[in-house]
């Protein structure tokens, strides 16, 4: 529609067709032909980076009127708006100067915690200028600090006491940064260590496994996963800490997550719950934790996935695996 709008021919950009080919490659995929459109842009578009998916954006001007697109993922779209969209806005109208951008990804907290325990972080640094914002996608939060400037080294400067500042505040609840991901920092963790890891779960449909073994690298780390439709009986902290170290023993890896679920009886409803045990078990020995999550099956699950690798990465990085999150119920 926009070359359509623009009165131009589609034209397939070589460059986004190789980043998509080399993006499935280093996952060991094969690109899907159909995402071939993915790469026709309209002719003397200018082309906008996706530095995190496999649609590009583009923007044209139409009239007097500059139009700029991104992919509709929330995460992808957000990136791309912080980075390239909104700077060229700015400029468009004659603002000059750049935006430093640093982002905090938790699991645990929600927004209004999050805003209470950054309270005036925004005047924390004297010459200010530093804004605070949230961005919520369950079950993680985002946290991002902004400063404009026409230096980047000096907005650096002026980031980096609030950056440790924020760390601090938010402590054990911080499971990645900028670009980082919670299963990203955990395969790096154990593929640093020469470690290894399996993983049983039940109910997740093999979401916490399908996060893990696509990454880079995770061929070395990841032993096995084991996948069941419902745990049998009533689940425990104990029938967990047990899963995770038998198919600990059974792989021969150095360690290993259970994260076993105990539906609620009768239909999906938004009281719907579940009550979900973990495992984990590594070289320091077993640990386990008990959590109630309720709002739907779709939320239990993908919060039940969270939480078991929450754990685990709590537990490789010697932080106590039982801190209560704001999700969960008595």
């Amino acid at each position: 529609m926009a070359a359509e709008a623009c009165g131009v021919p589609l034209v397939l950009s070589d460059y986004w067709m190789t980043r998509m080919t080399e993006s499935y490659a280093r996952r060991g995929r094969v690109m899907p032909a159909n995402n071939r459109k993915q790469a026709m842009l309209p002719a003397d578009a200018e082309f906008i980076d996706n530095p995190i998916g496999t649609a590009c954006g583009f923007a044209v001007t139409i009239g007097r009127a500059r139009f700029l697109f991104t992919p509709g993922v929330p995460r992808e779209m957000r990136r791309m708006l912080d980075e390239q969209v909104i700077p060229r806005l700015l400029a468009l109208g004659g603002i000059r100067g750049v935006t430093k951008l640093k982002r905090f990804h938790t699991f645990g907290i929600g927004e209004s915690r999050a805003d209470e325990m950054l309270g005036n972080i925004e005047a924390f640094r004297q010459e200010g200028g530093i804004k605070l914002g949230f961005q919520a996608h369950y079950p993680q939060l985002e946290t991002k600090l902004a400063v404009r400037g026409d230096d980047e080294a000096d907005l650096a400067a002026r980031l980096a006491p609030v950056e440790a500042e924020v760390r601090q505040r938010l402590g054990n609840f911080i499971v990645a940064e900028d670009d980082q991901t919670l299963e990203g920092i955990i395969l790096a963790r154990l593929r640093e260590a020469g470690q290894t890891l399996s993983i049983v779960e039940s109910f997740t449909g093999g979401s916490i496994a399908a996060r893990l073994a696509p990454l880079p690298g995770a061929e070395a780390v990841f032993k096995r996963g084991l996948v069941t439709r419902e745990a049998s009986g009533e689940v425990s902290r104990e029938g967990a800490a047990a899963s995770a170290a038998h198919i600990k023993a059974e792989s021969g890896a150095s360690h290993a997550l259970a994260v076993l679920i105990q539906l609620d009886e009768g239909a999906d409803r938004p009281d719907f719950g579940a009550t979900i045990c973990i495992g984990v078990a590594g070289i320091e020995g077993t640990v386990s934790r008990e959590a109630r999550l309720i709002g739907g099956r779709d939320w239990v699950r993908v919060g039940a996935a969270e939480l078991g690798l929450d754990c685990l990465r709590r537990y490789l990085l010697g932080l106590p695996v039982d801190e209560r999150i704001d999700f969960e119920r008595h």
